[in-house]
């Protein structure tokens, strides 16, 4: 959806004015080089990695000692943990920093991720960036794909990958693909 190209670009803004900034990125995610954010369209830019233990609030308040930061952006928000989410209101809220996140609301099940919620309910605003599924409308599921393409309905959470392994969907093609789209009613 250009989640990360969004983030980068923001960033860029900001350092554009001669403001700092804090960029995260998961730790887990090792699709690209580690430490570092990376758009499908190819931009990247040096990045904290953080992991479930992380204190965030910590972390970014060290490194505004050492240089005043104007914002923080954290991307692949939905691996945060619910505790990290009230650490970032936190710098918000004491620190005085703006932090904004970018993520996936739910996973290949359509299940919140735990961060994903605890952003819902903590986060200020919520802006969506929108997507289309193949048929035009705005896909707001994501599918995960086996090696041939077929989508799976059972696995864990999180499984790490792109293209080849995720497709954006709109609800319903995406109930179509795992084969809950119910028959529609027969009207004499």
């Amino acid at each position: 959806a250009g989640k990360s190209t969004l983030l980068l670009q923001s960033s860029h803004n900001y350092r554009e004015r001669g403001m700092a900034t804090m960029l995260f990125t998961a730790a887990l995610d090792d699709r690209y080089t580690k430490g570092q954010i990376t758009s499908r369209i190819g931009l990247t830019q040096a990045a904290v990695m953080f992991g479930p233990e992380d204190d965030l609030f910590k972390n970014i308040n060290t490194q505004h000692q050492k240089t005043p930061l104007s914002c923080v952006f954290v991307d692949e928000a939905q691996f945060l943990t619910t505790v990290q989410v009230r650490a970032l209101s936190d710098v918000v809220d004491v620190i005085g920093i703006p932090v904004i996140s970018y993520g996936l609301r739910t996973d290949f099940q359509g299940q919140l991720f735990a961060g994903s919620a605890a952003l819902l309910a903590w986060a200020d605003d919520i802006q969506e960036v929108k997507t289309i599924c193949h048929c035009g409308q705005k896909a707001t599921m994501v599918a995960r794909l086996d090696d041939h393409g077929t989508v799976v309905a059972q696995g864990t959470q999180v499984m790490i990958g792109g293209n080849d392994r995720y497709i954006s969907l709109c609800r319903r093609h995406w109930k179509q693909r795992l084969g809950q789209l119910p028959k529609a009613p027969h009207n004499p």
